[in-house]
């Protein structure tokens, strides 16, 4: 598996460089730039401040003059009434005045080292500003995954023993809740009843600890830390439960169907050594495949709406911040650093698939 491993390894770098190749290509052709945001924002001010101080004719005064001012040549709509070398001023301070092929090239050299830049609008390296949501997103993220795994493998488990049973139609509606009702709607509810929304106020609102968290006593902190957790980890447990339980009762039905199970039964093998020994190594494989793709997304993009509800400052929120305000580096700098994330995770999930199977060998087979 070592050889195997070292070039998983050779291509992830290969792959980095396309996935940033292609976004860089797309945010190249959307409109609507940092310069071109920039530039609205001060046109905004420059017209509102216009109307406080001059009122209705000052205003239409001014917008004589800026008509008057505007530069033609421009390629930014906002760019009316400013002056052509305060824009290039612009463009060069952002390092716009250089070929995109040049910026690219500068881009994935830097990182090569992990310097992601400057943010356009934070005035914060990336790098330190990844540092920072990211406790926020590995907690929500690897806490929901966790619970999700510890709660749906034994309940899917538990679902095929029992097929058609009362226990398999009861569980079957819970399953269906959580498939039809979003996680978000599962957190406003949870507010409404535990966080001082109408009925109960057990649990805060706001953050991921307290203000004086640095004052407690280290068994204080961790349960602090989890007492700020439970709605938010709540709500995105019961939001994506469901497809795991299933996709684990249906693997299990799957297998348990199979000739070799009956061979094992009637060999004398008791039934849970049939379960364990033989259908849960194979039954499992297809649950192993899904955990890259369900830890990404619940750190990433499933935790995004959680975020926002609960006001906890993570990397999805980040990251959706800087696409709506173009904030290029962070937007490559967290797209790199997501996609580095998932690929390791992926290796990783090879790897898990030879444990659970050593029959399974991908240097072998490659």
């Amino acid at each position: 598996m070592f050889p195997y491993i070292l070039r998983r390894l050779a291509l992830i770098p290969l792959t980095l460089l396309g996935i940033i190749a292609i976004n860089f290509v797309i945010a190249q052709i959307a409109p609507g730039g940092p310069v071109e945001q920039l530039l609205a924002q001060i046109k905004n001010t420059a017209v509102a401040a216009t109307a406080r101080v001059g009122g209705g004719e000052g205003m239409e005064a001014g917008g004589g003059s800026t008509a008057a001012a505007t530069s033609g040549d421009s390629p930014y709509r906002g760019a009316q009434g400013l002056d052509p070398a305060f824009i290039a001023e612009l463009n060069r301070q952002f390092g716009f005045d250089q070929p995109a092929y040049i910026r690219f090239g500068r881009m994935i050299g830097d990182y090569l080292t992990f310097d992601l830049g400057q943010s356009y609008f934070r005035d914060r390296a990336v790098l330190d500003l990844v540092l920072d949501k990211l406790p926020v997103s590995i907690s929500l993220g690897v806490w929901s995954t966790l619970l999700i795994y510890v709660i749906s493998i034994p309940l899917g488990i538990a679902k095929a023993m029992r097929d058609g049973s009362r226990f398999d139609v009861l569980t079957s509606a819970a399953v269906i809740v959580g498939y039809a009702i979003p996680a978000f709607l599962f957190a406003i509810l949870l507010i409404i009843l535990f966080a001082g929304g109408r009925y109960l106020d057990w649990f805060p609102l706001r953050g991921l600890v307290s203000d004086n968290w640095m004052d407690l006593s280290w068994p204080a902190r961790i349960a602090d830390y989890f007492w700020h957790l439970t709605l938010p980890v709540t709500a995105m447990v019961i939001g994506g439960f469901a497809a795991l339980t299933m996709l684990t009762k249906n693997a299990f039905l799957d297998e348990i169907n199979k000739q070799y199970v009956v061979t094992a039964r009637a060999k004398g093998l008791s039934e849970r050594r049939v379960l364990y020994g033989h259908v849960f190594r194979n039954a499992m494989l297809l649950v192993i495949a899904g955990f890259p793709a369900t830890l990404v997304s619940m750190l990433f993009t499933g935790s995004l709406l959680i975020e926002v509800i609960f006001s906890l400052d993570g990397l999805g929120l980040l990251g959706f911040e800087a696409v709506v305000k173009r904030d290029y580096p962070i937007m490559f700098g967290t797209l790199y650093v997501f996609s580095l994330i998932g690929l390791l995770l992926n290796l990783i999930s090879d790897l898990t698939y030879h444990w659970v199977d050593p029959r399974i060998d991908f240097a072998a087979r490659a």
